[in-house]
């Protein structure tokens, strides 16, 4: 037994074999070390230089680790396993052969290994692969330990002193290559971190160019897709958006084979059981190696598991404390992120998250541009509109009751259905239902049903994506939309075609609707008035139209009676329309004959209001004077009913004594109707000219403009009127 070297002999008397050239086995190694650089081939040419010489089973080296003050095996040679270590194993300092050589740095050999001598379980495991003796020497380099160079045998007392001298010289050599190569180890992670950090740098680069001069939403994600290609790989990618018209996170970019058969675009991510939902409620990333359906148990991520990925990543897109969204990526293979990558996608998922919400605040401005730029043209095409009339004017039973009606349903949000025959005013109702309304602010959106092509109709509703059918060449704004918060009047309602009342049924029950061409719901809050003169329960009962469209129109009904069932009202609506075109074509009208007013209030006025005002501006254009010349002989005059002979006087006279002589004489003038008219209502405000229900806001004038009138037309409040 040498004790020097903590050999340990063996009784029996062995022969050693003729042994080569020493010099020559030495010069051999020494080649070996230099023709590889890696540690396993370094060991593996070494190793088989040995065998002629130190015949030997297994052979490795184990290197120092000062971080964690242990030795890892590295290298490895063992022809009846080779597979056994493909990472580096840890070897206790305790209790192992290897600890032992380390730190006495010297030459230890057995001829028979000892689990009592070294209890480590490592030791176990050795005499498990069928190991039993041993050589081991220090790797030690300019005054420095490296580590150990062992080797072993299934036979025991397999090595001898020689044996021993001949693998310290060998471990001398090998312990300058393994500095050598630890120095080059250290340059190359050096070198791999610069270069990981130049890729990293180009890679944010890259994505910062191509993010800062997108803004339309769609092209920054193609963008980044295109940008996040170079680094996935045979990975796939997903970017998720919150919509806030629909308060749903949708996704958007995505980069993959199979992942976009999976997540359709604009498909509907649910926060529940997914990575990305995770990321998103904690705002923080997360990383998902390896399947986890118990913990991920959703669908879609179900589905990315069966599809064969393994690996998933998602990190939240913030800004100013507002989760935006998610970037979620994800690999075939398990564990295929690094806490680097997971740091560079946390890095990546800053940048966008800043293009993307700028991109999200400039498609939000360019919406409220086109549709501020929808409702002018609106707006203009309305007001180059000739209106039936500019306000409601009357004062019979009938007219009142409507007015009072509006007057309950108009502040709240229910659906009016307003009835009546052509000409009645329809419109004019609906307006006044808008403007004392709580959306009187926003705006009145008209849309008559019946002008518009039906193939066309429900483009006009609901708006249309650009290419939805041939001639669609631009995003077009529906009728809806631009009605967002405000009224929307649909007249001729009747008209709507049966396949597309399913849909204005949906918009009127759900608040929401698709453009043609669209798969993105669009929510909106409109408040719904519609108009019709047909028989809407005939056609219900014809089945040419929907009940439950039907029932959930006529919410609130609203009458309008035809003009032959409030006369009281002709005589107003006469000297208002001739007052008017007689301003507007300049002509000196001062007076309606009597019996112009009686053959008048004889007409049956099939055509209501709309036809009254179509024969007084005749009338003012054939009228030479100043007596409106109303071409009676063009209409078919009904016979007067008795009534009709007592209506007229009652709607002309007012209460003062000289309005009553004005009205008794053989024609009445412009101006006496109008002094009668005013002092009509301020008798009814009882002389309040001024706020909400005073005089002014009643005759449709500022209160300053009422004062100047009553003083042109000497009207003043008298001693003991209320």
């Amino acid at each position: 037994m040498d004790q020097a070297s903590h050999s340990q002999g063996t009784q029996s008397v062995r022969q050693p074999a003729a042994s080569p050239d020493r010099s020559r086995l030495l010069l051999e190694i020494n080649a070996a070390i230099i023709a590889h650089a890696s540690l396993n081939e370094l060991l593996g040419a070494v190793s088989a230089c040995l065998r002629r010489e130190i015949k030997h089973d297994f052979a490795s080296v184990c290197l120092y680790d000062p971080d964690l003050n242990e030795l890892r095996m590295h290298a490895l040679d063992f022809a009846a396993n080779p597979d056994l270590i493909k990472s580096a194993r840890p070897i206790p300092m305790d209790g192992t052969i290897n600890g032992l050589v380390f730190r006495t740095r010297s030459v230890v050999r057995r001829d028979r290994i000892d689990p009592d001598e070294f209890p480590a379980d490592s030791t176990k495991q050795v005499l498990a692969l069928g190991l039993r003796s041993c050589c081991l020497v220090p790797l030690s380099s300019h005054g420095r330990t490296l580590g150990t160079l062992s080797v072993a045998s299934t036979r025991e007392a397999a090595f001898t002193s020689q044996d021993a001298e001949t693998l310290t010289q060998i471990g001398n050599q090998v312990a300058l290559a393994v500095e050598t190569a630890v120095s080059y180890e250290k340059v190359r992670v050096v070198q791999e971190a610069l270069r990981r950090s130049r890729d990293r740098s180009r890679l944010l680069l890259t994505v910062n160019n191509a993010l800062v001069s997108k803004l339309d939403l769609q092209e920054l994600m193609k963008a980044i897709e295109s940008s996040l290609e170079g680094v996935l790989q045979e990975h796939f990618a997903g970017i998720t958006l919150y919509d806030s018209e629909t308060k749903q996170y949708r996704t958007h970019a995505l980069q993959g084979l199979s992942s976009s058969e999976l997540v359709p675009e604009n498909s509907v991510l649910p926060l529940d059981g997914t990575v990305g939902g995770m990321a998103i409620r904690t705002r923080q990333p997360v990383y998902v190696p390896r399947p986890d359906p118990a913990r991920f148990n959703s669908q879609l991520t179900k589905g990315f598991y069966e599809r064969g990925y393994k690996t998933m990543c998602s990190v939240p897109l913030i800004t100013r404390d507002h989760v935006l969204g998610c970037v979620t990526i994800g690999s075939s293979v398990e564990d295929a992120l690094s806490p680097d990558d997971i740091e560079l996608l946390a890095q990546v998922g800053q940048q966008i998250a800043l293009a993307a919400d700028n991109a999200m605040a400039y498609h939000e401005i360019e919406k409220l541009k086109n549709k501020l730029t929808e409702e002018k043209l609106y707006l203009e095409d309305e007001i180059r509109t000739e209106y039936n009339f500019e306000e409601i004017i009357g004062d019979s039973p009938a007219l009142r009751q409507i007015l009072k009606q509006i007057e309950k349903v108009a502040p709240m949000d229910s659906t009016i259905l307003i009835r009546g025959e052509t000409g009645t005013g329809k419109e004019l109702i609906a307006r006044a239902i808008h403007n004392i309304s709580e959306r009187r602010e926003r705006t009145l959106v008209k849309v008559n049903c019946a002008a518009i092509p039906m193939g066309l109709l429900e483009s006009e509703l609901f708006g249309h994506e650009r290419g939805a059918f041939t001639g669609a060449i631009a995003q077009r704004i529906g009728r809806f939309e631009l009605a967002h918060r405000g009224t929307l009047f649909l007249d001729e309602v009747g008209d709507i075609p049966l396949d597309l009342q399913p849909k204005l049924l949906r918009v009127l029950q759900e608040q929401q609707f698709e453009r043609l061409g669209s798969t993105r719901t669009q929510q909106v809050d409109v408040r719904l008035v519609a108009a019709t003169n047909c028989d809407l329960e005939k056609m219900v009962d014809e089945k040419q139209y929907r009940r439950d469209l039907y029932y959930r129109l006529n919410v609130f009904p609203v009458t309008i009676p035809p003009l032959r069932e409030r006369t009281e009202d002709i005589p107003l609506l006469v000297r208002f329309f001739a007052q008017r075109f007689a301003r507007r074509m300049k002509k000196p009208i001062e007076s309606i004959p009597s019996k112009t007013t009686a053959a008048l209030l004889q007409y049956h006025w099939p055509g209501n209001v709309r036809e009254l005002e179509n024969v007084i501006e005749r009338a003012v254009i054939l009228s030479q004077g100043p007596d409106l010349e109303v071409p009676l002989g063009e209409l078919k005059i009904r016979p007067a009913p008795a009534a009709a002979t007592t209506m007229a006087p009652a709607t002309v006279a007012a209460p003062a004594e000289p309005e009553k002589k004005a009205a008794s004489s053989g024609e009445s003038t412009l101006e006496s109707v109008e002094r009668d008219h005013i002092l009509h209502i301020l008798e009814e405000t009882r002389w309040v000219i001024a706020g909400p229900a005073g005089a002014a806001a009643r005759l449709g004038v500022k209160r300053t403009t009422l004062q100047a009138k009553m003083r042109k037309l000497g009207i003043s409040r008298k001693s003991g009127q209320p």
